[in-house]
C-alpha cells in the first residue's frame, strides 16, 4: 500500500510522528465548498487525547494550517493541502532503542518494509500520530457528505467485552462527545 487513497477524491498522507509534520493533500474536492481552518480544527480537536487510564500522556496542541485550496472561504478545485506542526517530540528514548521493536508496535514491519531506511523515532510513519491527517481529509469529506443530507455519527459500543448499553441516535448524539470512550 503506498500513502493515497481514492480515485476520485483522493488523499495523500505525509510526514512522520517525529518529524517536522504531519499531514495530507486532498485531490479531488469540487471548488465552492465552504471551508475554513475552524471547519478541520473542529474535527482535529475532537481527536484530542482525554484524561485518565484509557489515555495517552502525549498531548499535542495539532493546530491545523491550510496551505493551498482555499481562497475566501471556499475551495477552490485546486488540491488542498493541510498540516499540523510536530512540536512535542522527545526521540531519546527511541534512539536508544534503535534495533528494539516494541510489542503491540509496527516497528520490525517498517524496518523490514524500508529496509532500515525508515524514521523509527515515534514509530514514523506508522504512528498513531499520522491520523491526525486523516482526520483533516474526514472533515471535508464529512461536509461534503452533509451537503448529500448523510450525517456521519459514530461512537464505542463495545471495548474487551465490555458493552455500551443500547442507546437512540439523538441520545448518541448528545453524549458522544462527552465520554472519554466516546
Amino acid at each position: 500500500m503506498g500513502n493515497s487513497l481514492g480515485k476520485i477524491f483522493t488523499i495523500t498522507s505525509f510526514g512522520e510522528s517525529h518529524g517536522r509534520c504531519i499531514g495530507i493533500i486532498v485531490d479531488g474536492c469540487p471548488a465552492g465548498l465552504p471551508l475554513t481552518e475552524d471547519d478541520i480544527q473542529r474535527e482535529v480537536d475532537r481527536r484530542r487525547p482525554g484524561v485518565g487510564p484509557v489515555s495517552t500522556s502525549r498531548s499535542e496542541e495539532d493546530k491545523v494550517e491550510i496551505l493551498s485550496g482555499i481562497y475566501d472561504g471556499h475551495t477552490t478545485g485546486a488540491p488542498i493541502c493541510m498540516l499540523v506542526w510536530n512540536r512535542d517530540v522527545d526521540s531519546s528514548q527511541y534512539l536508544k532503542n534503535r534495533f528494539l521493536p516494541r510489542p503491540g508496535h509496527a516497528d520490525f514491519t517498517a524496518f523490514t518494509r524500508y529496509g532500515g531506511f525508515n524514521d523509527f523515532r515515534g514509530g514514523g510513519r506508522f504512528s498513531g500520530r499520522i491520523t491526525a491527517g486523516f482526520v483533516m481529509a474526514g472533515a471535508i469529506a464529512k461536509k461534503l457528505l452533509e451537503l448529500q443530507g448523510i450525517e456521519v455519527l459514530a461512537h464505542t459500543v463495545e471495548i474487551g467485552g465490555i458493552k455500551a448499553r443500547p442507546a437512540e441516535l439523538d441520545a448518541i448524539r448528545v453524549s458522544v462527545d462527552n465520554s472519554a470512550l466516546r
